[in-house]
Protein backbone atom coordinates (compact mmCIF):
# COMPACT_ATOMS: atom_id res chain seq x y z
CA UNK A 1 0.00 0.00 0.00
CA UNK A 2 1.35 3.43 -0.93
CA UNK A 3 1.60 5.70 2.11
CA UNK A 4 1.05 9.13 0.55
CA UNK A 5 1.01 11.00 3.87
CA UNK A 6 -0.14 10.70 7.45
CA UNK A 7 -3.14 12.90 6.66
CA UNK A 8 -4.38 10.81 3.73
CA UNK A 9 -6.49 7.93 5.06
CA UNK A 10 -6.97 5.24 2.46
CA UNK A 11 -9.90 2.89 1.85
CA UNK A 12 -9.48 -0.15 4.05
CA UNK A 13 -8.09 1.87 6.94
CA UNK A 14 -10.09 2.48 10.12
CA UNK A 15 -12.00 5.54 11.32
CA UNK A 16 -12.74 5.80 15.05
CA UNK A 17 -15.83 7.79 16.02
CA UNK A 18 -16.44 9.04 19.55
CA UNK A 19 -20.20 8.92 20.09
CA UNK A 20 -22.77 6.41 18.95
CA UNK A 21 -25.86 8.46 18.13
CA UNK A 22 -27.60 9.13 14.84
CA UNK A 23 -24.88 11.46 13.54
CA UNK A 24 -22.30 8.74 14.10
CA UNK A 25 -24.63 6.29 12.36
CA UNK A 26 -24.87 8.47 9.25
CA UNK A 27 -21.11 9.17 9.33
CA UNK A 28 -20.62 5.41 9.39
CA UNK A 29 -22.81 4.90 6.33
CA UNK A 30 -20.67 7.43 4.41
CA UNK A 31 -17.43 5.92 5.67
CA UNK A 32 -18.46 2.38 4.73
CA UNK A 33 -19.52 3.54 1.27
CA UNK A 34 -15.98 4.89 0.77
CA UNK A 35 -14.44 1.59 1.88
CA UNK A 36 -13.37 2.40 5.44
CA UNK A 37 -13.71 0.30 8.55
CA UNK A 38 -15.40 2.03 11.51
CA UNK A 39 -15.08 1.64 15.27
CA UNK A 40 -17.49 3.45 17.62
CA UNK A 41 -16.80 4.41 21.23
CA UNK A 42 -20.09 4.80 23.07
CA UNK A 43 -21.34 3.81 26.56
CA UNK A 44 -24.76 2.56 25.43
CA UNK A 45 -24.78 -0.94 23.89
CA UNK A 46 -26.65 -1.42 20.60
CA UNK A 47 -26.24 2.27 19.80
CA UNK A 48 -27.51 3.70 16.49
CA UNK A 49 -23.94 3.96 15.18
CA UNK A 50 -22.78 0.73 16.79
CA UNK A 51 -25.48 -1.18 14.92
CA UNK A 52 -23.87 -0.36 11.56
CA UNK A 53 -20.17 -0.04 12.47
CA UNK A 54 -17.61 -2.84 12.32
CA UNK A 55 -17.02 -2.66 16.06
CA UNK A 56 -18.20 -0.78 19.15
CA UNK A 57 -16.16 -0.14 22.27
CA UNK A 58 -18.63 0.18 25.13
CA UNK A 59 -17.18 2.79 27.45
CA UNK A 60 -17.72 6.35 28.65
CA UNK A 61 -16.25 9.21 26.64
CA UNK A 62 -13.66 9.98 29.35
CA UNK A 63 -12.49 6.38 29.83
CA UNK A 64 -8.82 6.77 28.94
CA UNK A 65 -8.16 3.06 28.73
CA UNK A 66 -10.98 2.73 26.20
CA UNK A 67 -9.81 5.84 24.33
CA UNK A 68 -6.30 4.40 24.14
CA UNK A 69 -7.78 1.21 22.68
CA UNK A 70 -9.70 3.28 20.12
CA UNK A 71 -6.44 5.05 19.22
CA UNK A 72 -4.64 1.74 18.84
CA UNK A 73 -7.28 0.39 16.47
CA UNK A 74 -7.91 3.57 14.41
CA UNK A 75 -5.97 5.42 11.74
CA UNK A 76 -7.97 8.62 12.29
CA UNK A 77 -10.45 9.67 14.98
CA UNK A 78 -13.40 12.05 14.78
CA UNK A 79 -16.42 12.74 16.98
CA UNK A 80 -20.15 13.00 16.35
CA UNK A 81 -21.15 15.57 18.97
CA UNK A 82 -19.57 18.20 21.20
CA UNK A 83 -20.55 17.04 24.68
CA UNK A 84 -17.54 14.80 25.14
CA UNK A 85 -14.81 15.30 27.72
CA UNK A 86 -12.38 17.99 26.56
CA UNK A 87 -9.51 16.95 28.82
CA UNK A 88 -9.78 13.34 27.69
CA UNK A 89 -9.92 14.40 24.03
CA UNK A 90 -6.89 16.66 24.50
CA UNK A 91 -5.02 13.74 26.07
CA UNK A 92 -6.04 11.55 23.15
CA UNK A 93 -4.64 14.00 20.58
CA UNK A 94 -1.17 13.07 21.84
CA UNK A 95 -1.80 9.39 21.10
CA UNK A 96 -3.89 9.42 17.92
CA UNK A 97 -4.45 11.36 14.71
CA UNK A 98 -7.42 13.67 15.38
CA UNK A 99 -7.35 16.30 12.62
CA UNK A 100 -10.07 18.39 14.30
CA UNK A 101 -8.02 18.67 17.47
CA UNK A 102 -9.52 19.35 20.88
CA UNK A 103 -9.71 23.16 21.03
CA UNK A 104 -12.80 23.36 18.83
CA UNK A 105 -14.63 21.18 21.35
CA UNK A 106 -13.44 23.37 24.23
CA UNK A 107 -14.87 26.46 22.53
CA UNK A 108 -18.16 25.08 21.26
CA UNK A 109 -19.17 23.28 24.46
CA UNK A 110 -18.94 26.53 26.43
CA UNK A 111 -21.18 29.44 25.39
CA UNK A 112 -18.90 31.98 27.04
CA UNK A 113 -15.84 30.87 25.07
CA UNK A 114 -17.94 30.50 21.92
CA UNK A 115 -19.24 34.06 22.07
CA UNK A 116 -15.75 35.38 22.74
CA UNK A 117 -14.41 33.51 19.70
CA UNK A 118 -17.25 34.74 17.48
CA UNK A 119 -16.70 38.33 18.57
CA UNK A 120 -12.98 37.99 17.85
CA UNK A 121 -13.86 36.59 14.41
CA UNK A 122 -15.67 39.84 13.65
CA UNK A 123 -19.22 38.48 13.41
CA UNK A 124 -22.30 39.73 15.24
CA UNK A 125 -23.80 37.96 18.24
CA UNK A 126 -26.72 39.12 20.36
CA UNK A 127 -25.64 41.59 23.08
CA UNK A 128 -24.78 39.46 26.10
CA UNK A 129 -23.31 39.37 29.59
CA UNK A 130 -21.69 36.58 31.59
CA UNK A 131 -23.67 35.81 34.74
CA UNK A 132 -22.13 34.25 37.85
CA UNK A 133 -24.66 35.20 40.52
CA UNK A 134 -28.23 36.36 41.03
CA UNK A 135 -26.90 39.86 41.68
CA UNK A 136 -25.20 39.78 38.26
CA UNK A 137 -28.50 38.73 36.73
CA UNK A 138 -30.52 41.52 38.37
CA UNK A 139 -27.96 44.12 37.26
CA UNK A 140 -27.46 42.89 33.67
CA UNK A 141 -31.19 42.50 32.99
CA UNK A 142 -31.39 46.27 33.44
CA UNK A 143 -28.57 46.79 30.92
CA UNK A 144 -29.62 44.25 28.28
CA UNK A 145 -33.35 44.82 28.63
CA UNK A 146 -36.45 42.65 28.72
CA UNK A 147 -37.23 40.26 27.11
CA UNK A 148 -33.91 38.42 27.32
CA UNK A 149 -32.72 34.83 27.60
CA UNK A 150 -30.59 33.24 30.30
CA UNK A 151 -28.67 30.17 29.11
CA UNK A 152 -26.34 27.80 30.91
CA UNK A 153 -22.83 28.14 29.54
CA UNK A 154 -22.51 24.37 29.13
CA UNK A 155 -24.71 21.41 28.30
CA UNK A 156 -27.89 22.98 26.89
CA UNK A 157 -29.60 21.77 23.72
CA UNK A 158 -33.08 21.75 22.15
CA UNK A 159 -34.21 24.51 24.52
CA UNK A 160 -32.90 22.79 27.65
CA UNK A 161 -30.77 24.86 29.99
CA UNK A 162 -32.36 28.19 29.11
CA UNK A 163 -35.05 30.50 30.43
CA UNK A 164 -36.81 33.38 28.68
CA UNK A 165 -37.11 36.36 31.03
CA UNK A 166 -40.24 38.35 30.19
CA UNK A 167 -40.42 40.44 33.37
CA UNK A 168 -38.27 41.28 36.39
CA UNK A 169 -40.34 38.78 38.35
CA UNK A 170 -38.89 35.94 36.25
CA UNK A 171 -35.33 36.54 37.48
CA UNK A 172 -35.57 34.46 40.66
CA UNK A 173 -36.78 31.36 38.80
CA UNK A 174 -34.33 31.92 35.94
CA UNK A 175 -31.49 32.15 38.47
CA UNK A 176 -31.92 28.45 39.30
CA UNK A 177 -29.93 27.80 36.11
CA UNK A 178 -26.91 29.13 37.99
CA UNK A 179 -26.92 25.90 39.98
CA UNK A 180 -25.33 24.34 36.88
CA UNK A 181 -22.57 26.97 36.77
CA UNK A 182 -21.98 30.30 35.00
CA UNK A 183 -24.61 31.42 32.50
CA UNK A 184 -24.92 33.80 29.57
CA UNK A 185 -27.65 36.44 29.45
CA UNK A 186 -28.57 37.34 25.88
CA UNK A 187 -30.73 40.10 24.46
CA UNK A 188 -33.85 38.84 22.73
CA UNK A 189 -33.44 39.18 18.96
CA UNK A 190 -36.77 39.86 17.16
CA UNK A 191 -35.80 37.66 14.23
CA UNK A 192 -37.70 37.14 11.01
CA UNK A 193 -36.11 33.76 10.25
CA UNK A 194 -33.79 31.22 11.80
CA UNK A 195 -31.30 29.95 9.25
CA UNK A 196 -28.21 27.77 9.26
CA UNK A 197 -25.22 26.98 7.11
CA UNK A 198 -23.21 23.77 7.27
CA UNK A 199 -19.62 24.03 6.04
CA UNK A 200 -16.67 21.69 5.76
CA UNK A 201 -12.98 22.56 5.72
CA UNK A 202 -10.25 20.12 4.71
CA UNK A 203 -6.81 19.54 6.14
CA UNK A 204 -5.36 21.70 3.34
CA UNK A 205 -7.68 24.61 4.14
CA UNK A 206 -10.17 24.21 1.30
CA UNK A 207 -13.60 25.38 2.45
CA UNK A 208 -16.93 24.23 1.04
CA UNK A 209 -20.47 24.77 2.24
CA UNK A 210 -23.95 23.48 1.68
CA UNK A 211 -27.00 25.52 0.63
CA UNK A 212 -28.40 27.63 3.47
CA UNK A 213 -31.35 26.11 5.30
CA UNK A 214 -34.36 27.91 6.78
CA UNK A 215 -35.31 26.32 10.08
CA UNK A 216 -38.73 26.07 11.73
CA UNK A 217 -38.77 25.11 15.42
CA UNK A 218 -41.55 23.71 17.60
CA UNK A 219 -41.11 23.65 21.36
CA UNK A 220 -37.45 24.64 20.89
CA UNK A 221 -36.76 21.53 18.78
CA UNK A 222 -36.03 21.74 15.07
CA UNK A 223 -39.18 20.71 13.19
CA UNK A 224 -38.48 21.52 9.53
CA UNK A 225 -35.58 22.68 7.39
CA UNK A 226 -36.48 24.31 4.08
CA UNK A 227 -33.83 24.44 1.33
CA UNK A 228 -33.03 26.74 -0.27
CA UNK A 229 -33.85 29.20 2.49
CA UNK A 230 -36.25 31.93 1.45
CA UNK A 231 -33.69 34.73 1.69
CA UNK A 232 -32.22 37.36 -0.62
CA UNK A 233 -29.03 36.94 -2.62
CA UNK A 234 -27.43 39.60 -0.42
CA UNK A 235 -28.19 37.67 2.77
CA UNK A 236 -26.85 34.51 1.14
CA UNK A 237 -23.59 36.31 0.35
CA UNK A 238 -23.40 37.77 3.85
CA UNK A 239 -23.83 34.32 5.40
CA UNK A 240 -21.09 32.78 3.27
CA UNK A 241 -18.68 35.61 4.15
CA UNK A 242 -19.53 35.22 7.82
CA UNK A 243 -18.93 31.46 7.60
CA UNK A 244 -15.48 32.02 6.13
CA UNK A 245 -14.55 34.35 9.00
CA UNK A 246 -15.61 31.75 11.56
CA UNK A 247 -13.79 28.90 9.80
CA UNK A 248 -10.59 30.97 9.63
CA UNK A 249 -10.81 32.03 13.26
CA UNK A 250 -11.34 28.47 14.49
CA UNK A 251 -8.84 26.95 12.01
CA UNK A 252 -11.61 24.53 11.26
CA UNK A 253 -11.02 21.01 10.01
CA UNK A 254 -14.11 18.90 9.42
CA UNK A 255 -17.72 20.03 9.52
CA UNK A 256 -19.24 22.95 11.41
CA UNK A 257 -22.82 24.22 11.50
CA UNK A 258 -23.59 27.88 12.16
CA UNK A 259 -27.08 28.73 13.42
CA UNK A 260 -28.19 32.33 12.83
CA UNK A 261 -31.01 34.77 13.47
CA UNK A 262 -32.03 36.94 10.51
CA UNK A 263 -33.99 40.14 11.19
CA UNK A 264 -36.42 41.80 8.80
CA UNK A 265 -33.76 44.45 8.13
CA UNK A 266 -31.31 41.77 6.93
CA UNK A 267 -29.13 41.84 10.04
CA UNK A 268 -27.49 38.53 10.95
CA UNK A 269 -26.66 37.35 14.47
CA UNK A 270 -24.84 34.09 15.13
CA UNK A 271 -26.75 32.06 17.71
CA UNK A 272 -24.78 28.84 18.10
CA UNK A 273 -22.06 26.68 16.57
CA UNK A 274 -22.04 22.90 16.27
CA UNK A 275 -18.64 21.32 15.43
CA UNK A 276 -20.01 18.37 13.44
CA UNK A 277 -22.77 17.50 10.97
CA UNK A 278 -26.03 19.06 12.03
CA UNK A 279 -29.72 18.18 12.18
CA UNK A 280 -30.50 20.99 9.72
CA UNK A 281 -28.10 19.42 7.21
CA UNK A 282 -29.81 16.04 6.97
CA UNK A 283 -31.54 17.11 3.74
CA UNK A 284 -28.13 16.87 2.03
CA UNK A 285 -28.35 13.06 1.89
CA UNK A 286 -30.95 13.16 -0.88
CA UNK A 287 -30.87 16.76 -2.10
CA UNK A 288 -27.15 17.37 -2.78
CA UNK A 289 -24.36 15.88 -4.84
CA UNK A 290 -22.66 14.89 -1.56
CA UNK A 291 -24.10 14.74 1.94
CA UNK A 292 -22.72 16.56 4.96
CA UNK A 293 -21.58 13.15 6.22
CA UNK A 294 -19.75 12.31 2.99
CA UNK A 295 -17.97 15.64 3.08
CA UNK A 296 -17.03 15.30 6.75
CA UNK A 297 -15.51 11.87 6.21
CA UNK A 298 -13.58 13.19 3.20
CA UNK A 299 -12.28 16.13 5.25
CA UNK A 300 -10.99 14.17 8.24
CA UNK A 301 -9.49 11.55 5.92
CA UNK A 302 -7.56 14.13 3.91
CA UNK A 303 -9.51 13.68 0.69
CA UNK A 304 -10.19 16.67 -1.60
CA UNK A 305 -13.52 18.41 -1.08
CA UNK A 306 -15.65 18.90 -4.19
CA UNK A 307 -17.98 21.86 -4.44
CA UNK A 308 -21.48 20.78 -3.47
CA UNK A 309 -24.55 21.42 -5.63
CA UNK A 310 -28.23 21.31 -4.69
CA UNK A 311 -29.96 18.79 -6.93
CA UNK A 312 -33.50 19.83 -6.04
CA UNK A 313 -35.24 21.97 -3.40
CA UNK A 314 -36.07 19.98 -0.30
CA UNK A 315 -37.86 19.94 3.04
CA UNK A 316 -36.54 17.91 5.96
CA UNK A 317 -38.91 17.09 8.83
CA UNK A 318 -37.81 15.63 12.17
CA UNK A 319 -39.58 12.54 13.45
CA UNK A 320 -39.86 12.68 17.24
CA UNK A 321 -40.99 9.88 19.52
CA UNK A 322 -44.61 10.98 19.40
CA UNK A 323 -44.56 10.98 15.58
CA UNK A 324 -43.21 7.48 14.96
CA UNK A 325 -46.48 5.56 14.72
CA UNK A 326 -48.05 8.19 12.46
CA UNK A 327 -45.06 8.24 10.10
CA UNK A 328 -44.94 4.45 9.87
CA UNK A 329 -48.66 4.33 9.07
CA UNK A 330 -48.19 7.00 6.42
CA UNK A 331 -45.29 5.35 4.56
CA UNK A 332 -47.45 3.23 2.18
CA UNK A 333 -49.15 6.39 0.87
CA UNK A 334 -46.01 8.55 0.59
CA UNK A 335 -43.71 7.46 -2.25
CA UNK A 336 -42.05 10.90 -2.23
CA UNK A 337 -40.91 10.58 1.41
CA UNK A 338 -37.32 9.47 2.00
CA UNK A 339 -37.64 7.99 5.48
CA UNK A 340 -34.74 7.61 7.90
CA UNK A 341 -35.04 5.92 11.28
CA UNK A 342 -32.07 5.92 13.63
CA UNK A 343 -32.36 2.54 15.32
CA UNK A 344 -33.20 3.89 18.78
CA UNK A 345 -34.95 1.37 20.96
CA UNK A 346 -37.39 3.61 22.81
CA UNK A 347 -39.61 6.27 21.23
CA UNK A 348 -39.76 8.97 23.91
CA UNK A 349 -41.68 12.24 23.74
CA UNK A 350 -39.46 14.87 22.12
CA UNK A 351 -36.70 12.39 21.27
CA UNK A 352 -35.34 12.51 17.73
CA UNK A 353 -36.10 9.08 16.30
CA UNK A 354 -35.61 9.83 12.61
CA UNK A 355 -36.36 12.28 9.82
CA UNK A 356 -37.99 12.42 6.42
CA UNK A 357 -36.84 14.37 3.38
CA UNK A 358 -39.07 15.43 0.52
CA UNK A 359 -37.61 16.67 -2.75
CA UNK A 360 -40.00 19.17 -4.32
CA UNK A 361 -40.07 21.97 -6.87
CA UNK A 362 -43.10 23.44 -5.09
CA UNK A 363 -41.89 24.26 -1.60
CA UNK A 364 -44.94 26.27 -0.54
CA UNK A 365 -47.38 23.60 -1.69
CA UNK A 366 -45.43 20.85 0.04
CA UNK A 367 -45.22 22.89 3.25
CA UNK A 368 -48.98 23.34 3.20
CA UNK A 369 -49.45 19.61 2.72
CA UNK A 370 -47.15 18.88 5.65
CA UNK A 371 -48.91 21.41 7.85
CA UNK A 372 -52.20 19.67 7.06
CA UNK A 373 -50.79 16.27 8.05
CA UNK A 374 -52.07 15.37 11.50
CA UNK A 375 -48.84 13.58 12.48
CA UNK A 376 -47.17 16.82 13.52
CA UNK A 377 -50.28 18.56 14.80
CA UNK A 378 -51.14 16.18 17.60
Amino acid sequence: MINLSKTFIQPGQTIGIIGGGQLGRMMTFSAKEAGFRVIILEPAPDSPAGQVADEQIIATYDDREALALLAEKSDVITYEFENIDYEALKWLTEKAYIPQGAELIKITQDRILEKQALTEAGVEVAPYAVIYSEDDLEREVETIGIPCVLKTSRGGYDGKGQYVIKSRGDCAEAATLLNAGPCVLEAWIPFDKEISIVMTRGVNGELTWFPIGENIHKNNILHETIVPARITAQVEQDVSELAEKIADKLQLIGTLAVELFLTEEGQLYVNELAPRPHNSGHYTIEACTLSQFDQHIRAVCGWPLPKVRLLQPAIMVNVLGEHVAGVVNEIPQRPDWSVHFYGKAEAKQGRKMGHITILTDELDVTLQELDATQIWNG
